[in-house]
Parts: C-alpha cells; sequence; structure tokens
C-alpha cells in the first residue's frame, strides 16, 4: 500500500474520523488529497477528481461512506484547486494538463495495479479525457453529473468575473454580504468556501470554462476504450442536462443510474444512496 506524507487540513473544517490529508508528488507539484483506508476486506482502490471551482472538501464528508463499504479512497485537489500546487499561466490548464494529473495520480495511489476513477461534473470531462488516453489505469470509469460535452456561453458570465476580478472576485459576486466581514463571523462551511475561493487559481477558473464551454463529444472514443462505465447523477440535477447524461450512457453501454434526493453535488445532498449506487457498481467490477 503507498505511503504519501500527511500535511495539515486545508482551512478549518473538520476532517472525519480515519480520513488523513495527504500530499501527492506529482510532475506539476504536490497535490493535495484526502485518503482513507477500508473497514474490512478490502474491495478496491477509488481516486476522485472534483469538479469545477471545486476541492478534494467536496468529499470531506463523503470519503468515509466509501471506506465503510470497503474502498480504499483518494480524493484530490486538482491543479490551480484550493491547496494544490498551482503553476501561473492559462496554458498549463489545459485538458491534457488535467488528465495527465489523473493518469499520474491513479499511478501513485494504485501501487501498479488500476483503481477505479470517479470525476464529478468538470472532474468528469477530465476523467473522460484520462480514461481515452491511456485506459489501463483505470478498473472502471464513473461520470458523476457530468455530460458528454460542453456548449456555447456556457460560464462566459463566470469567465467575464473571473478576468475583473480573479477567483475571489467571483465569490464576491456570489456572495456580496460576506465583503468585510471576518472569518469569526461568518458560518464555518461559507468561511472555508471564501478561502477556497481566494486560494484556487483564476488561470485553472479560466481554462476550465473555456473546457466546459468547448469540449468536443468523445463519447465514441471512451467507447473504444471499453472500461466499465457507470454514468450516474442526482434526480435533480440541474447543470448538465440530464436527457445529454443518458443519450451518452445508451451510446457507451454503460450502467445508468439516477440517485433519488440528489441534485448536482448527490455525495452532499443523497450521500447514502450515491455511496450504495456507487459500491455496488465498483464492487461488480473487482479485480479478479
Amino acid at each position: 500500500m503507498a505511503e504519501f506524507r500527511q500535511i495539515a487540513p486545508f482551512g478549518a473544517l473538520p476532517v472525519g474520523d480515519g480520513v488523513s490529508v495527504v500530499a501527492l508528488p506529482a510532475a506539476v507539484g504536490e497535490l493535495t488529497a484526502f485518503h482513507v483506508k477500508p473497514s474490512g476486506l478490502a474491495r478496491g482502490t477509488v481516486l476522485i477528481v472534483p469538479g469545477f471551482t471545486g476541492s478534494k472538501e467536496d468529499f470531506r464528508t463523503f470519503v468515509p461512506l466509501l471506506a465503510e463499504r470497503g474502498f480504499e479512497v483518494y480524493a484530490y485537489s486538482q491543479r490551480g484547486q484550493a491547496d494544490s500546487a498551482a503553476p501561473s499561466g492559462v496554458e498549463n490548464y489545459a485538458l491534457a494538463d488535467f488528465a495527465r494529473d489523473a493518469i499520474e495520480v491513479a499511478g501513485l495511489v494504485g501501487d501498479g495495479q488500476p483503481v477505479h476513477l470517479l470525476g464529478h461534473s468538470f472532474g468528469g470531462c477530465v476523467a473522460r479525457a484520462a480514461a481515452i488516453a491511456q485506459p489501463q489505469a483505470f478498473r472502471s470509469l464513473t461520470l458523476l453529473c457530468s455530460g458528454p460535452n460542453g456548449w456555447p456561453g456556457r460560464h462566459q458570465d463566470t469567465t467575464d468575473t473571473v478576468a475583473a476580478g480573479g477567483s475571489i472576485g467571483l465569490w464576491y459576486r456570489d456572495n456580496p454580504d460576506t465583503h468585510g466581514v471576518s472569518d469569526a463571523h461568518l458560518d464555518p462551511e461559507r468561511a472555508f468556501l471564501r478561502l477556497r475561493a481566494e486560494r484556487t487559481s483564476s488561470d485553472n477558473l479560466l481554462s476550465a470554462a473555456d473546457i466546459l464551454r468547448n469540449d468536443p463529444d468523445t463519447t465514441d472514443e471512451l467507447r473504444q476504450a471499453r472500461i466499465p462505465t457507470l454514468v450516474a447523477h442526482g434526480e435533480h440535477d440541474d447543470k448538465w442536462p440530464i436527457d445529454w447524461q443518458r443519450d451518452m450512457a445508451e451510446r457507451l453501454g454503460a450502467q445508468y443510474a439516477v440517485i433519488p434526493g440528489g441534485a448536482h453535488s448527490p455525495q452532499v445532498e443523497a450521500p447514502e444512496a450515491t455511496a450504495d449506487t456507487l459500491a455496488d457498481f465498483w464492487g461488480a467490477h473487482a479485480a479478479a
């Protein structure tokens, strides 16, 4: 089992029992991750790629549920997210760069064995590209609340805001009531989210927004990779057209699941149902 240097949590939110924060030594620099070991008999290793404006903390309370179901889990912050390495220059945040990180991290945490890869929303774009580029690195692929391609105009307002005021400008656009308010006077979750916005690379957001507008449909290429795939989303997902996700699953010949009670982040809105859905899929595609 791979061992990595443990580091302090990012921000003041508590980390769950049994969850460690580790630094993964990637070529781009250290990428930070939550790591949790399985309870009981190990059923496989899972790598989680978070979405746009996100970080590993989007899965802070969720990874213990997967460990309870027998999985070793790493959820990492991508380059430019939160406290992960953040190279300067939007040219360092192409989809190929994000995908190369996912492949590299999979090799680090998998100890030479393929891992179950999960990409959430924008993380699904990254996971899809990684699976096409190096299918042998992955035992399975899960696209969680993530569709087959981008569309014109998507997140253009985000791009305009970040270009004018940086990543923290995006936070204050949506949370103007927090201007000049100290962390001590904010709900801890909002204080963390503001810190994350402050620390997230503007280059990351500008490039990711562009990808979400222009990412081409690579469903056919993914099908040719022949990786067992699950397409899943919350029943109330409003960020990626549900009919697109369902159609993508059909074209892939993939398993398709609608998570009751969930929206665009079902790991938060319906955690038990999401964990059961994922564990059932991964358990059906365990190592021989």
